[in-house]
């Protein structure tokens, strides 16, 4: 019932509509968009690309989430800074305001969900057990303004835990929604499997499934236990059988978006074989047009 999908961040190298056609091509059924600095720049594109873009996905038949993982296009010296765990209030805003023209994007192009994080703290502090107060009051604070935000858009926003960040394990997700209380109603949760592998929250079919009412965006990698490397998959140890029998046990019917950043140089490839792999792990090659797993 999920549709698979690849995230533009594998494909860095192509033109966003060449990336578009590509993976359609392939069979794909989604497209997980990264707004960056070539691909629909969320402080630089124009209506036009806007909508040429919309009309890409519309012609392909591509179905679309947006991500926020662009690594420089706030600050080109500084990986993901800004974030909302700033101390100087004007620094949390420029990534508010980000986030905002991420949510306005999405309704632009038909998107239904954009997904965020926390960013890394400023000292390195880690949320998800307990303590860092005031990091988690101003993280609790920015995505509450920006789920009142996209209220009325008809864009959902989604929070991913990622390994190193201030919050990087479902636990820190449930810990910011006791926070944030009638303010985070609307907010699902991105699970990266390979995250999990990574973080130890093991096995990943009973975390999704234990997670599954929660669950509005899923991103497909592997990665090696207790390091955070994207990779192909079986090059680290995700167990890709049990995460996708679980997606299908739980009804699960967002997108899951294969993500392999660090290949891009081989984008093509990586995506073709990426399909190929998710193919022959899912259960009776339950696989529509190489995007729509399960039955209609």
């Amino acid at each position: 019932m999920f549709t698979l999908g690849y995230n533009t961040n594998g494909l860095a190298h192509h033109r966003l509509e060449d990336a578009l056609e590509l993976l359609a091509a392939l069979g794909y059924g989604a497209v997980a968009l990264t707004p960056d600095v070539g691909h629909l720049d969320p402080l630089r594109a124009t209506p036009g690309e806007v909508r040429a873009a919309r009309a890409a996905l519309d012609r392909l038949g591509l179905a679309c989430v947006v991500e926020t993982g662009a690594r420089f296009t706030l600050d080109p010296r500084r990986k993901h800074r800004p974030n909302l765990l700033e101390e100087a209030p004007a620094e949390r805003a420029r990534r508010l305001d980000l986030l905002r023209r991420h949510v306005d994007l999405a309704a632009e192009l038909g998107a239904p969900l954009v997904s965020v994080w926390s960013g890394v703290a400023p000292g390195g502090e880690r949320g998800d057990a307990g303590g860092a107060e005031p990091l988690l009051d101003r993280l609790a604070e920015g995505l509450a303004a920006l789920l009142e935000h996209a209220r009325g858009t008809g864009v959902e926003v989604a929070f991913e835990p990622e390994p190193g960040m201030f919050l990087e394990r479902p636990a820190g997700y449930h810990r910011l929604l006791e926070r944030l209380g009638g303010a985070g109603e609307g907010l699902g949760l991105t699970l990266d499997v390979g995250h999990l592998v990574v973080t130890g929250d093991l096995p990943v079919g009973e975390v999704i499934r234990q997670e599954a009412p929660r669950l509005r965006n899923v991103h497909l990698d592997d990665c090696p236990r207790g390091v955070h490397l994207h990779g192909p998959f079986g090059s680290g140890d995700l167990d890709l059988g049990d995460a996708l029998s679980a997606l299908l046990d739980v009804g699960y019917v967002g997108v899951a978006a294969v993500e392999l950043s660090r290949d891009s140089h081989r984008g093509p490839d990586a995506a073709r074989e990426a399909l190929g792999a998710i193919r022959a792990a899912l259960p009776g090659g339950a696989l529509d047009r190489g995007s729509r797993a399960g039955s209609e």
